[in-house]
Parts: C-alpha cells; structure tokens; sequence
C-alpha cells in the first residue's frame, strides 16, 4: 500500500513520519523530492536556485525527480508499505498555471500509472502558518510567504478532489492545529484501516 502525507510547508508532516517509523519497522519510508541521488541535486537546485527558472522548466526537474524516485523506490517496494512525505498531490499543487489535466497526464507518464492508495492531508491557517515559519530558516520556496501557502494549500485540494474522479484514493484530512498525538493516533488508525 502507497500512503502519502501530504499538506504545505510547517504542517508536521515530517514530525508525523518520525513518529510512524518505529511503528511500520518494515515500511518503506521515503519523500519527494529528493529521496535519490539525482532527487538529492535537483532539490538542491529547486529550492535554492542559483539562477532563475521558467515554470516549465521547474515543472520538469519535479517530474524527472519523480519519475527517479518511481524507478527506484515505488516500484521495487509496490508490494510493501510505502509511506512517503509528498506526492504526485504536492506536484500538481505546486506547479503554476497549469492545467490539471496536463499536470495529471505528465505525471501519470512520470509514475508509470502508480498512485499513492490513501492520502494523509494535513491543513494549516494562517496563523499557524506565521507561528512555525518564524520559527524556522527558510528557504527559497518558504520564503515566498505565507500568502503563496495558503494559495497552494487550496489548490492541494483542488487537486485531491480532482484525483477523486481519476484514482482509487482515500484521503483523511485533519486540521494541523490539533495535538502532534491526536494527530498521529488518527493517522495510524487511517493506515491501519
């Protein structure tokens, strides 16, 4: 089974996997991007860019990225727990101006027709949203603010909506806000379902 935990940045998506791992011993737990070698230098490139990007171009690296991290973690594990930090979900909510349709063609492409099975999506307000990120070093894609957030948090569920219609996906969506153990407890409970 392919679980992804998805939601913007300062979410306590990476608190959550931390704490999933010593429960799922035998899992596979993995992110996007950046979990392979290549993965590792396009994140770098991605998210502390030397030299601007066009949206294309950036869209492009996340796919390669994806379709890498498909190539040498999804697929080799697909019969075991995969439990990964983002996904296809964060791909398309981050790409800009794009049609859905387009983003989710391109990255169907890139996955080999394999989709995560149950999502994970943690929401933030804004003010909670100012309160982690004040409290942490930012870098080139956090510091576009708060405002640019919160646009992806909804186009995050533009786009969990839309998979609704095109994959067999369950999605638990709970509120950032509560307790890191409320959060987890629910959490568990959904992988376990």
């Amino acid at each position: 089974m392919y679980v992804v935990l998805e939601g913007i940045d300062c979410v306590g998506k990476s608190t959550q996997m931390e704490l999933l791992k010593p429960i799922y011993e035998d899992a596979i737990f993995t992110s996007e991007p950046g979990a392979t070698q290549l993965g590792e230098h396009l994140r770098e490139l991605l998210l502390n860019r030397p030299y601007p990007i066009s949206s294309k171009a950036e869209l492009l690296l996340f796919l390669a990225d994806r379709n890498q991290h498909y190539e040498e973690i999804l697929r080799e594990n697909e019969q075991k727990l995969i439990i990964s930090d983002r996904s296809i979900i964060s791909g398309m909510a981050y790409a800009k101006n794009f049609d859905l349709d387009i983003l989710f063609s391109l990255n169907d492409f890139a996955l080999n027709g394999f989709f995560p099975q149950k999502a994970i999506f943690l929401r933030a307000d804004e003010s909670l949203l100012k309160e982690r990120m004040g409290q942490k070093n930012l870098d080139d894609i956090e510091k576009r603010g708060t405002a640019y957030f919160i646009n992806v948090q909804e186009k995050m569920e533009k786009v969990l909506n839309f998979l609704k219609f095109k994959i067999d996906l369950k999605i638990l969506e709970l509120d950032a806000k509560d307790s890191v153990e409320n959060l987890h407890e629910k959490i568990k409970e959904f992988i376990n379902d």
